[in-house]
């Protein structure tokens, strides 16, 4: 099955001035050789654009082999020790939401809620970090990002390359902050309450609150 056709229907009508770019960003990757698996690239487009609440912007999949599989930040039920940024992204959930501290970095529990978590660059070479930052992707999630702002979706931005995206998004509905990497994580993430925040605006918005 051909990127494209990986989204949802709903996406590929939103997206089919796109269509041409995925397919030349398709021909210049190895679906046999990548991060995530070919058939997770586009895992976060599965879910139907009008059930997205809150955008989380990530900047590329984790390098490592079996860690990225489709949703910025996330990971597999299974993988330990956690990527240090997902630890603190758990850890400042925990703080802000007062709840328990995760036990794992799965976070289809958010996406199934409406949370899209998207990386700028969506696909690199197992073991090497950027490798497809300059094969069009930033061009397909920029658009991507245009229709979620849209649409009236809060939006969550850590760090400098998420927030080339913020602009985008309403004013009133967007969020900032570093990004909560061990070498910024002390500098503002930590205590930013990205998730009580969140929360506050969807109910504001009359809509329904994510159980982070």
């Amino acid at each position: 099955m051909g990127l494209f056709d990986q989204l949802h229907r709903d996406w590929q009508e939103l997206l089919f001035d796109q269509r041409d770019l995925l397919s030349c960003i398709e021909s210049k990757i190895d679906p046999n050789n990548i991060a995530p698996a070919y058939e997770n690239i586009l895992a976060a487009y599965k879910l139907a654009p009008s059930k997205i609440t809150v955008v989380i912007i990530g900047q590329d999949p984790y390098p490592t082999p079996g860690y990225a599989h489709g949703l910025a930040f996330s990971v597999d039920k299974k993988i330990e020790p956690l990527p240090a940024s997902l630890r603190n992204i758990l850890k400042e959930v925990a703080s802000d939401c007062g709840s328990e501290l995760a036990t794992d970095g799965d976070l289809h529990r958010w996406a199934d809620q409406g949370v899209f978590l998207l990386n700028r660059v969506l696909t690199t070479t197992p073991g090497t970090s950027l490798a497809h930052e300059k094969i069009g992707w930033q061009s397909f999630t920029q658009r991507s990002a245009q229709i979620l702002g849209a649409l009236g979706s809060v939006g969550i931005f850590w760090g400098k390359k998420a927030d080339e995206l913020s602009q985008y998004f309403a004013p009133a509905l967007t969020i900032r902050s570093v990004h909560p990497s061990p070498l910024s994580v002390y500098r503002g993430f930590y205590g930013s309450q990205p998730f009580s925040t969140a929360n506050e605006l969807l109910k504001q918005a009359g809509k329904e609150p994510i159980s982070w």
